[in-house]
């Protein structure tokens, strides 16, 4: 029997609950008092791909990223000031903070090609570059966690690596495929469309 939406989120929540490292992290970023923000990405991937190889020390983080939406403050300046902050309050871990309403103003820069502004952290979430990476999840003020998937959890448990084409272009999913060797760190994971 497959599982559904609500079986794999759930079983994410569980993943991200035994994690130590990452309840620390999510505590930590709610410190920020951000309306709306998740963790995700790598992270997220990591964490659960690491779960479903049984590894028993996490896969080390290139950064954690900490994505927030605030389009009434797009400073350049506040992410690395929401950063340094975050290196007070949980230090050691490589965070990376992006406002993701100001993404479309440096994303021409840093890719080559322009994109439109993002309307919302779901929107920016659902932008990501694969599938699997597509998913975020914060720490509400009751203690829930909430995940944000605007694709589905489906590709990060059957641990499928899919081009996400709604802002990255084929060119870079195959950098990030070479760059990142998903197969060779998680055994498990298949490459589709490379």
């Amino acid at each position: 029997m497959q599982a559904t939406a609500a079986d794999l989120e759930q079983r994410l929540i569980a993943i991200a609950r035994e994690s130590s490292w990452f309840m620390r992290a999510l505590s930590a970023a709610s410190e920020l008092g951000l309306a709306s923000w998740c963790i995700g990405a790598g992270a997220v991937r990591n964490l659960v791909w690491d779960a479903l190889h049984e590894f028993q020390k996490p896969t080390p983080l290139t950064d954690v990223d900490l994505a927030y939406f605030d389009a009434s403050s797009m400073e350049s300046d506040r992410d690395a000031q929401l950063q340094a902050r975050l290196n007070i309050i949980l230090p050691n871990v490589p965070w990376e903070v992006s406002n993701q309403a100001a993404v479309h103003r440096w994303f021409e820069g840093y890719f080559g090609y322009p994109v439109a502004p993002l309307k919302s952290l779901h929107d920016a979430v659902g932008s990501w570059p694969e599938y699997a990476t597509a998913v975020g999840i914060s720490l509400a003020s009751d203690n829930t966690l909430r995940v944000i998937a605007p694709h589905g959890l489906d590709d990060l448990f059957s641990m499928l690596i899919r081009h996400n084409p709604v802002r990255t272009s084929s060119d870079t999913f195959q950098q990030r495929v070479a760059q990142k060797r998903f197969s060779q760190r998680w055994p498990k994971v298949r490459v589709v469309g490379y």
